[in-house]
């Protein structure tokens, strides 16, 4: 299982807006591509208009390739890129440990 970790950026003045909008993104698009398993969306407390987008996938590929090189992707994108301040910083964790 990989794990994606998008850190958001957005005017805090737009965060109801946007709040619904990714969303509304994540259950109707993302959720539909292949090896996707859940996902969680944060506020930041300290850092107003900063948002954690965390995806769980099957492989590194079914996100890189399956889902960002499809035409979901674009969609996807419509519907939260208006938002961005600046493009999103995008990371792939794998498990360690845990308890």
């Amino acid at each position: 299982m990989i794990l994606e970790h998008a850190d958001i950026r957005i005017d805090p003045a737009q965060a109801s807006a946007f709040e619904a909008a990714i969303s509304h993104g994540a259950a109707s698009v993302i959720a539909q591509a292949k090896g996707f398993h859940g996902y969680k969306i944060k506020r930041s407390i300290e850092s107003p208009g900063r948002y954690l987008l965390l995806i769980y996938w099957d492989t590194l590929q079914d996100h890189t390739v399956g889902f960002r090189q499809s035409p979901a992707f674009a969609q996807w994108r419509a519907i939260v890129g208006p938002f961005f301040v600046q493009a999103p910083l995008v990371e792939h964790l794998e498990l360690v440990s845990q308890s």
